[in-house]
């Protein structure tokens, strides 16, 4: 059986610094006990015997939940831009969002 996996305060804070997080002293340690745990867990699933399993994408039974594609009327056009805060020429208009001035 492996010891338990150890993360250091050095780590954390590495790991604090390359996501760009501030910790205080207690957020350190309290990381470092919880990683610690998450890596002592995944060590006790590696030890588990998974040659007898059959590798799947997933443990539920997904299936195609989509209904059929077919063709309906659409929302009359006035009724679409009822609410809209400014239409012109039948169709919403917003302000432009790519300005090419310097």
């Amino acid at each position: 059986m492996k010891s338990p996996v150890k993360i250091s305060r050095d780590q954390v804070e590495h790991i604090a610094e390359l996501a760009k997080l501030d910790l205080t002293e207690a957020e350190v340690e309290m990381y470092a006990e919880q990683l610690s745990a998450i890596l002592d867990y995944v060590e006790q699933l590696n030890r588990l015997d998974t040659s007898a399993i059959p590798p799947t994408a997933s443990v539920l039974p997904l299936h195609n939940v989509l209904r059929p594609d077919e063709a309906r009327p659409s929302l009359p056009t006035g009724e679409a831009l009822a609410n809209a805060p400014d239409a012109a020429q039948d169709q919403f208009r917003v302000a432009a969002v790519l300005d090419e001035s310097p």
